[in-house]
């Protein structure tokens, strides 16, 4: 299902949060209903809740990128900030921290936990971590125009949902490289910031509060979350039009 949550009143909630298959991490100094959020959703999977910050920074979602099977984290990334991660997550998680002029590694990556879409100026070292680390296959794109992936599409193993001008071609394209099928859309009332706006993994989204049902409903069927199916997008929003005008 797809879960609205925001952080101190913001509902950027991919700034301060990143969610795999395999763990959480969320940034510090938010509140405790932020947190339980997250820890009841995830309860039933065993995936831990991890409370982190990033080089003294609490934006984790922007500043790492991650999936089931490692974490990256910028050069920023303190000894000890680089221990509480290896001690609170998985031990099959492989987490390396990398040296990247682009250190903000959540907006020029997007990831599943197959394939990996990254900014077209990413160090061909980098490029070599991200696929030896997180074992995926790593493709430089832009969407929309945009260099920063990261920051404009949302993708898990299931389905993904991109910045609302990538054509119907560019969906295509980037449809045929993940795998999985691609909408184009919104969050958080228009926000084009899809990774800003919401993390995901297989079974479950977390979204900014100003979410709206429609984009909710968007969300549900392309990512298959629930009982939702991608055959089923333009029947939800057209009946969560409906609702909103009545």
């Amino acid at each position: 299902m797809a879960v609205r949550v925001q952080f101190e009143g913001n509902g950027e909630v991919g700034v301060f949060s990143k969610l795999t298959n395999a763990y959480c991490l969320v940034g510090i100094g938010g509140s405790a209903n932020f947190y339980s959020t997250f820890e009841s959703e995830l309860e039933a999977s065993k995936i831990p809740v991890v409370h982190t910050a990033i080089g003294g920074c609490r934006i984790i979602g922007r500043l790492c990128v991650g999936n089931r099977n490692g974490l990256l984290v910028p050069s920023s990334t303190t000894d000890q900030e680089l221990q509480h991660l290896r001690n609170s997550l998985p031990d099959a998680v492989e987490i390396r921290r990398v040296e990247e002029r682009l250190s903000a590694l959540g907006n020029v990556i997007s990831c599943n936990d197959y394939v990996a879409l990254a900014h077209i100026d990413l160090d061909s070292a980098t490029e070599e971590i991200l696929a030896d680390v997180l074992k995926v296959e790593v493709f430089k794109q832009t969407i929309a125009t945009n260099v920063l992936v990261g920051s404009y599409c949302a993708f898990s193993n299931q389905g993904g949902l991109v910045h609302p001008k990538a054509t119907i071609e560019e969906q295509d394209e980037l449809s045929s490289l993940l795998q999985v099928p691609l909408v184009a859309g919104t969050i958080n009332r228009g926000s084009e910031v899809i990774g800003g706006g919401m993390v995901v993994n297989d079974w479950v989204a977390f979204c900014g509060s100003g979410t709206t049902s429609t984009e909710l409903s968007v969300i549900e069927s392309i990512f298959k979350l629930g009982d939702s199916q991608p055959s089923t997008i333009s029947t939800q929003m057209r009946e969560s039009l409906i609702d909103s005008m009545t």
